[in-house]
Formats: C-alpha cells, sequence, structure tokens
C-alpha cells in the first residue's frame, strides 16, 4: 500500500509538506502543491482516515450490532440509524452477532480496536457482561430493542407486554378461545414479554391462563415457524388461533397450514409481530403488531449523536419506550 512517506519521497518534499497539500493546500506554493497532487494520482496514494481520525480522536464511524440481519426488522432498524448518521456526516458499521454471545464479543472487541465514534447494540448476552468492555473503554453506546437497567445507560425499546395484549386481545375479540404462542429462546426477553401481554389479555377477558399453549422455537426465523406449524398440527386438541413472537416464525406456520391444507384463516386465525415489508404480501396478507423499526434506529442513533457531540457531562440519559400498533390484514378470522 502506497503510504505518505512514499509520496514525499517521490515528489522531493517532507510528509508535512504533503499533509498540508491534502489537508491545508491554502498554505503551499502552487508548483510545490502540483508536483505533490501529480505524485499523489500517479502512485494512486488514498489518505488513511482512520489513522486521521485517530490523531484527532473522533472517528466519523458509528457501528450497530443486531442479532439477525436475515431478520427485516433489523434491516429496517439500520435504515433508520444509516439515514440519521449520514445526515451528521457519518458512516455506519453494521455487523451480525447471530445470537451469539461469542460473536458479539468479537465484534465489539473489534469496535474498540477501531475507535469507533459509538455502538448501537442490540445485546445477545441476556446478562449485559458483554458490554463490560465498551465501558472500560469509555465507549458510549445505545441499547436498541431493549430497555436499560441502567440510568446512565440510553435504550430505545418498544413496548412488548402492550404488543402482546394487542394480540391477543384481538384473537379473543374474534371469538377464538384455544391460543397456540409460537415463542422462541426463553432468554430473549421479547420472547418472554410479548407471551406475558397475552396471558394479560386472557385475565382481562376472564379466560384461563391454560387458554393460551406455548410452543417454543429454536430460532426467531421462517425454518422454526415451518416446525412449529407441523407441531401445532399434532396437538391433541387443535386450537383456532396461533400468536407467533415474530412475522418469519408466522410466516413459517402458514406455510406449514397450507401444506396441511388447514384453510387460513377459516380453520386457522395467524397474528404476527414485527409487521416486516412480507407480512403484507404473504399469500395471505398477515395480520401483524407493528414495530416502528425505523423510528427505533433514527432514535438510537440520534442519543449516540447527542452523546457524543459537546461536552458529555451535559448528556442525559433516557430510556425511551416506544407503543406497537395492531395492523389486522386477512391473516386473523374477525369472527368465529
Amino acid at each position: 500500500m502506497v503510504g505518505i512517506k512514499d509520496v514525499a519521497r517521490q515528489a522531493g518534499v517532507s510528509v508535512g509538506t504533503v499533509s498540508n497539500v491534502i489537508n491545508r493546500p491554502d498554505l503551499v506554493a502552487e508548483e510545490t502543491r502540483t508536483r505533490v497532487q501529480s505524485v499523489i494520482a500517479r502512485l494512486g496514494y488514498v489518505r488513511s482516515e482512520s489513522a486521521r481520525q485517530l490523531r484527532a480522536g473522533a472517528s466519523r464511524i458509528m457501528a450497530l450490532l443486531v442479532l439477525d440481519m436475515g431478520n427485516p426488522f433489523f434491516v429496517a432498524v439500520a435504515s433508520g440509524a444509516e439515514r440519521t448518521a449520514r445526515a451528521a456526516g457519518l458512516g455506519v458499521m453494521v455487523c451480525n452477532s447471530a445470537q451469539s454471545v461469542s460473536e458479539e464479543l468479537e465484534y465489539l472487541s473489534l469496535f474498540a480496536e477501531q475507535r469507533v465514534r459509538g455502538v448501537l447494540v442490540t445485546p445477545a448476552d441476556p446478562t449485559g457482561r458483554s458490554l463490560d468492555g465498551l465501558r472500560s473503554q469509555g465507549i458510549p453506546f445505545v441499547l436498541v430493542d431493549r430497555v436499560s437497567a441502567d440510568p446512565d445507560v440510553c435504550s430505545v425499546s418498544v413496548d412488548d407486554v402492550a404488543g402482546g395484549r394487542l394480540a391477543a386481545q384481538h384473537l379473543i375479540a374474534a371469538g377464538h378461545r384455544s391460543i397456540v404462542y409460537v415463542g422462541g429462546p426463553p432468554e430473549v426477553p421479547q420472547v418472554r414479554d410479548r407471551k406475558a401481554g397475552a396471558l394479560a389479555a386472557l385475565a382481562e377477558a376472564g379466560l384461563p391462563a391454560d387458554s393460551l399453549t406455548e410452543i417454543s422455537a429454536e430460532r426467531l426465523d421462517v425454518s422454526a415457524g415451518r416446525d412449529a406449524g407441523s407441531r401445532l398440527l399434532g396437538l391433541g386438541k387443535r386450537p383456532t388461533a396461533v400468536f407467533c413472537a415474530n412475522d418469519l416464525l408466522a410466516l413459517g406456520v402458514l406455510q406449514a397450514m397450507f401444506a396441511a391444507r388447514i384453510s387460513v384463516p377459516d380453520e386457522m386465525a395467524i397474528v404476527g409481530y414485527d409487521d416486516i415489508e412480507f407480512a403484507a404480501a404473504a399469500a395471505v396478507p398477515l395480520t401483524s403488531v407493528r414495530q416502528p423499526a425505523v423510528s427505533m434506529g433514527r432514535l438510537a442513533a440520534e442519543m449516540l449523536l447527542e452523546e457524543t457531540v459537546g461536552d458529555p457531562a451535559d448528556h442525559r440519559h433516557r430510556q425511551t419506550v416506544l407503543q406497537p400498533e395492531l395492523v389486522v390484514r386477512g391473516s386473523s378470522l374477525p369472527g368465529r
């Protein structure tokens, strides 16, 4: 790789002169400036932005670490963060932990090595200990799709208990009294909260808790949803409705119903969560609890920018909780 010393040697000037040509060209005589620029073009020299930022002490890169870039929900979060960062003159490094604590730790170490401006993160480690390295390095971070229990850490999340309640209330109002909840890994707080909301709706309607049967999936993807749908059809008493912890699971359940020739919504109503783009485009448009994913990314990036611009002592940490919204489509029966 061509370095600044190579340019200086070829142009017969000092490294400082080359630096001035790049950063403060008005300080360099026209003849010298032209000669140095000609050598830069001939050698193909590109300034090391990371080295410059390290010397200046302010990176122009914001990191975003999500659980699953295969999930369109996180793509929307990244979109909101990227737009906000770009408007502030920053770029976003997007990485995927694949719900692995070890991969999460590797990426967090990389961010520290790269001296990023800060990190937006949906932690894979439920204990939060993986973030200790960022704290020790003094790198600011904002939790995304998580509620921070630490008042000194910003977070942006959605009220998932309220979202679970919305889904179950909709199904109960449609006459369903036997509902399956297709969840995911129990260590994921959203999975627990959405179930808690559904149970609260049952209690409010005077229905027993056993009106809700849980089928746990190992992952939160379409394949796991198909498997859950097959297990659902094997239950002794088949339910009339399914509430899934996210839309990818719901799309998988929908595929399993089609394969078994179970009519949706006539024989089985389905409600998902997230309202990803594919939900409305499904063979039977999917009823879903919408999360404002783009807004979550935007707000998280704004919080990080506020913390890293000016005096950090003036920054006020806050934990923002957004409200979900039920979007009713053809997959849930209006009455039974």
